[in-house]
């Protein structure tokens, strides 16, 4: 084979697309079943990370690469030595989202819902992290609709013979020729009937070994390894958590960092991790400690497990990073919404494309019946009828009952809560309040998609014409790994020295989506999808231009 691709989501797809069009023949392999071509990028929201599109000027929305590159490079916080080639990343992958991104998917029959979506606002001054305006352009068919084009050039490729698809194929170690990468050595696993996400066996029925002359690794990060996030854990986040849920399935355990270290690749960033606050137990598990993340609008009161108010900017869909580093202060691994009916219709949605099914379906009917719903989309009342997490009542007393009801202990006052309640009340029907929660919403409703679909009408949630009243526990939600394997611009494999290993690429997670960590210690997210998609398109071509 001219190149071997270990690892077949969406960076691993890209990177065999790329390889074929330049006339390369491909061995695939991937150690999960059949079904999980694609891998994660199959249950995402489609969130992609886009700069100065038709759809923002659509909605008035002023932006360019350099206000682009300001909000990147705030919110990055690059401050390492090792940050060299993860910041030439960045500056390349936002030329990109600036640049041909948008053509090169749509090439590929990808289009996009026409709202564009506000993520991490940050909530600060214009120093402060964040996207400064909306950028996050969330595909017409979610995660699958990115996978499907790649995922259907590749079974072409495979048809005609240019690719060798083989799943349940794990790789555990690479093999070198005079310092040179050459090829790759596993086992094969068990064959069996398994849902897409499900566990599978790690039964070992046989062994392989495989030779080329290009290897590129997309195995993906850390997430379903939670001995392995603990053991990352930075200390300026405070203790790692001892629970968390997996926004992740359990095979993206970091077996794909070990692989190119223990080859000689150079890991750099390992405590850069993107973790989200507002999890929630998925009451129709998939995988192991299933957790599915509320995408939030700004206007629920966010308190932590004692029942004290965040303070700013510690709200809603503002900064998941800052929110984490300030829960870990509070000593414990949860905290809680407070809302009304009123905002959970219209600002609640959830990450993952089975949790979306008119945007997944491309559902015109359904997509109209989220908007008008008195009760919001459906699989949201799913969660508040059948989750876990939700409790509802029309009494503030009687819903902080319920509220302790579902921890061990009952740490919430609810005499404290209410008169923390009914100070923001008491500011909400005012534009110009002081209350700097209050203020972002009425901001955020000055942005014309926000206003159409996202944010709420102002009202006070003690309102009774608002409710019932609804509260939330939200955990730590496992998800990405910034840091990992450091490339340079041609996603080859450096040593610890700087210098390349030769034969070695990486794209995707593992690489910590280009450099080993493009975005630094936060994400302004849409920039994962987008990541793998860029990386392992750069992957792909590097690789087949190496082939003799």
């Amino acid at each position: 084979m001219d190149a071997i691709v270990v690892g077949a989501g969406l960076a691993g797809l890209v990177a065999t697309c790329e390889l074929v069009a330049a006339g390369r023949r491909v061995l695939l392999l991937e150690q999960e079943p059949a079904p999980w071509l694609g891998g994660q990028a199959f249950w995402s929201f489609g969130g992609l990370f886009l700069v100065d599109s038709p759809a923002q000027r659509r909605l008035g929305v002023r932006d360019s690469l350099e206000r682009a590159t300001a909000d990147w490079m705030r919110t990055a916080g690059f401050d390492r030595d090792d940050d060299v080639w993860p910041r030439l990343w960045a500056e390349a992958y936002l030329h990109f989202a600036a640049g041909e991104k948008r053509s090169w998917l749509r090439q590929h029959g990808i289009g996009f819902f026409p709202i564009v979506g506000w993520a991490e606002r940050g909530g600060y001054e214009k120093t402060g992290p964040g996207n400064s305006v909306p950028r996050f352009h969330v595909t017409w068919g979610t995660g699958p609709a990115v996978v499907a084009p790649f995922e259907r050039r590749v079974r072409q490729a495979v048809d005609e013979g240019r690719v060798v698809l083989k799943f349940r194929h794990r790789a555990e170690s690479l093999t070198s020729t005079g310092g040179v990468i050459t090829g790759v050595r596993g086992s094969i696993l068990k064959d069996q009937p398994v849902e897409r996400g499900r566990p599978s066996s790690r039964v070992a029925v046989g062994q392989f070994e495989y030779r080329g002359q290009a290897i590129v690794l997309t195995t993906g990060g850390i997430g379903g390894n939670h001995e392995l996030v603990r053991q990352n854990w930075p200390s300026r986040l405070g203790p790692a958590p001892q629970e968390m849920l997996s926004g992740v399935p359990a095979h993206v355990d970091g077996s794909g960092l070990t692989l190119g270290q223990a080859a000689g690749g150079s890991v750099i960033n390992p405590d850069r991790m993107w973790h989200y606050v507002e999890g929630i137990e998925n009451w129709s598990p998939i995988w192991p400690r299933h957790g599915i993340r509320i995408l939030p609008g700004p206007s629920s009161m966010w308190f932590d497990a004692l029942g004290n108010r965040l303070p700013a900017p510690n709200f809603p869909g503002y900064d998941t990073l800052a929110t984490l580093q300030h829960l870990g202060t509070t000593g414990f691994d949860y905290s809680w919404f407070v809302l009304t009916q009123e905002i959970i219709k219209r600002e609640f949605a959830l990450s993952g494309s089975e949790q979306n099914p008119d945007l997944t379906n491309k559902s015109i009917a359904m997509l109209l019946q989220r908007i008008v719903s008195g009760s919001g989309p459906r699989p949201v009342e799913a969660f508040k009828q059948r989750g876990a997490d939700f409790v509802v009542d029309a009494d503030l007393d009687q819903l902080v009952k319920k509220m302790n009801a579902l921890t061990a202990e009952a740490r919430l006052d609810p005499v404290a809560l209410r008169a923390q309640i009914a100070a923001r009340d008491a500011e909400i029907l005012d534009p110009l309040s002081r209350d700097p929660q209050v203020h972002g919403i009425y901001a955020g409703r000055r942005y014309l998609g926000d206003r159409l679909i996202r944010i709420a009408r102002p009202h006070k949630l003690l309102d009774p014409n608002a409710g019932p009243l609804i509260g939330v526990r939200l955990h730590i939600l496992t998800r990405k790994t910034l840091g990992g394997l450091q490339t340079d611009l041609s996603s080859r494999v450096l040593r610890a020295d700087g210098s390349p290993l030769p034969g070695l690429y990486a794209a995707g997670e593992v690489a910590g989506f280009g450099g080993g960590g493009m975005h630094g210690y936060r994400s302004l997210e849409g920039s994962f999808l987008g990541g793998c998609l860029f990386s392992g398109r750069i992957a792909g071509r590097a690789a087949a231009a190496a082939v003799i």
